[in-house]
């Protein structure tokens, strides 16, 4: 009776903790296709709307070294449920931005959530990676794999569920939803959870804190602003060399700091030991490949011609596969080894996505955009959160599991704050050809001039444009093209007619005619319109398959110990 008593508990504590994880996992996903959304809304552009991911990555990557050290001083228990009420708090917040109309409000609840974030999944896993005896040590890590993964990639389609739902003119349900949630965690908490914290509780190392978390900020905001199809330039604005040239200056700062330190902040023995700073690259090429992500709903909006919002839906393949992966792998941890399992996972998500970029963005169906998302999702099952995880913890002492973990996800962190700037660099890009293409693919005027000789009477090639019209080209997705097109094509029409002194019957004739020429063409429009923007996303792909590959190289790198005679597979070696 006590043992099924105990066993309760047990399963009581391990819900609260994963249901934590599930929600601070799953925000990372759920505002990706509410993004253009939300934008629209609030009138922003695409650069500034970026900054709602952006500003969520970098406060999260400054939250998780502070709030790791203080589960190691004051105990778990209190450090993540103050980070649930943080991210409940911020989530209410994000919600009201909406009825308030501000972008700037929507920006500092998200950051005021990412806090929170920070303190929710270092010190689950960290319960997790310890509390479960050494052999059990790969299930324990896998299951948290799995919700994580899940969580991580079911967000895109939880965004879209909620859109469909409450409508996209109601996008601060997407959190909304939060608040309830983290309200009954802080209860269960409080009544269920232990308090457990580090025997010897020494002096918060301030400073360090301090200038850790100023090194993070400067680096992740200078390599966000960082264009890299246009390094030289970029790199002398005010926006990035300012900003790395102060992480680099307070380096040295900062391990000196350390040095003196009774109790780091940041573990420096960690970069003298090598399979722990394999480890760690190895979780920044992670956060590369989960950073992909976020472009997939996009992406198959384009290849499928699905209304804007909606393409989270069709991640819920990938995330079926990842969730069933991520459990398998921690129990083929136990039985194979990390190396093989980790191996397994990187090599499925480099061929997931060299499939995307190199066949989806060319045959574009469900059939090929399917194949794609059951192995990046396998790869992913077997990649995120488990075998990671158990490489970190079996390199450092259990005493310190908190700000080990806490260490791998602000590593992490810097794959996931970098590889967005890459992606959307790739996008955009291939979006500034977008105008010239369009117009080129539209049908002469009625009086045999093209729409293109027209727009370049201005500052050429789409500069001719007025500036709600670029706006409403660049608003723009496979579905509504067309119709903008039309709006375009009627105001250079009306345009013309009044510069040649046209009757209205002749112009609105004319009008007609063209409007009905379009339609005629609206399937080499759209046509232009996918295979432009499919170029971006082929280059965003790309560097994920890269990504992956470079990981599966370093993976050959690390020692994986073979345990001692009596000593339990996944026990650490030290």
């Amino acid at each position: 009776m006590e043992a099924r008593t105990r066993t309760k508990g047990y399963i009581l504590i391990a819900v609260v903790y994963l249901l934590g994880l599930f929600i601070g996992a799953l925000d990372t996903g759920i505002v990706t296709p509410a993004r253009t959304v939300i934008q629209t809304d609030l009138g922003v552009a695409d650069q500034a709307g970026v900054w709602i991911i952006t500003i969520y990555t970098l406060a999260y990557a400054a939250a998780i070294p502070v709030m790791g050290k203080l589960a190691d001083m004051y105990g778990r228990k209190y450090v993540y449920l103050g980070s649930i009420l943080l991210f409940g708090l911020g989530s209410l917040f994000c919600g009201l931005a909406q009825d308030v109309g501000s972008f700037e409000m929507l920006l500092v609840a998200r950051a005021v959530q990412a806090i929170g974030g920070g303190g929710i999944v270092p010190v689950a896993t960290a319960e997790f990676g310890t509390a479960f005896p050494p052999e059990k040590r790969g299930l324990a890590l896998g299951l948290v794999g799995g919700v994580y993964g899940i969580a991580n990639i079911f967000g895109a389609s939880a965004g879209s569920l909620i859109l469909s739902v409450f409508g996209q003119a109601n996008w601060q349900f997407i959190f909304y939803v939060n608040v309830p949630i983290c309200a009954a965690i802080v209860v269960a908490g409080v009544l269920v959870l232990p308090n457990r914290r580090a025997e010897q509780v020494k002096p918060i190392d301030g400073w360090g804190i301090a200038v850790l978390v100023i090194m993070v900020l400067s680096l992740l905001y200078g390599l966000k602003n960082l264009d890299f199809f246009n390094v030289g330039p970029s790199f002398a604005t005010t926006d990035v060399w300012p900003f790395l040239l102060a992480f680099v200056a307070l380096l040295p700062v900062f391990v000196l700091i350390e040095r003196r330190a009774a109790d780091p902040v940041l573990n420096l023995s960690y970069f003298r030991n090598r399979d722990i700073v394999v480890t760690l690259v190895l979780s920044i090429i992670t956060g590369i490949v989960l950073m992909g992500i976020i472009f997939i709903p996009q992406f198959a909006e384009n290849i499928l011609k699905l209304p804007s919002g909606s393409g989270g839906y069709v991640v819920i393949v990938l995330a079926a596969f990842a969730g069933v992966g991520a459990p398998v792998s921690g129990k083929l941890i136990d039985r194979f080894g990390v190396k093989l399992v980790l191996g397994f996972g990187l090599a499925a998500s480099a061929a997931g996505a060299l499939f995307l970029a190199l066949v989806t963005t060319r045959f574009t169906n469900a059939v090929t955009l399917a194949v794609s998302l059951v192995a990046i999702g396998v790869g992913m099952g077997f990649t995120i959160g488990t075998p990671l995880n158990y490489m970190m913890l079996a390199k450092t002492e259990e005493r310190e599991a908190n700000s080990a973990l806490a260490t791998l996800s602000l590593v992490r962190s810097i794959g996931t704050a970098v590889a967005p700037a890459v992606m959307v660099a790739f996008i955009a890009h291939a979006g500034m050809a977008m105008p010239d293409r369009i117009i080129g693919a539209l049908p002469d005027l009625p009086n045999g001039s093209s729409v293109a000789s027209l727009v370049q009477n201005g500052n050429g090639a789409g500069d001719g444009l007025p500036d709600d019209l670029k706006r409403l080209m660049e608003d723009s997705d496979v579905t509504t093209i067309v119709g903008n097109v039309k709006t375009l094509a009627k105001t250079e029409i009306e345009q013309e007619a009044t510069a040649s002194g046209m009757p209205n019957e002749a112009v609105d004739a004319a009008e007609q005619q063209y409007l009905a020429e379009i339609d005629d063409h609206a399937g080499d429009i759209e046509a232009t319109f996918q295979s432009t923007l499919d170029e971006g996303f082929r280059g965003a792909f790309l560097l994920v398959a890269a990504s992956s590959l470079v990981g599966l190289v370093l993976l050959a790198f690390y020692r994986e110990d073979k345990p001692r005679p009596g000593q339990a597979k996944g026990e650490p070696t030290r």
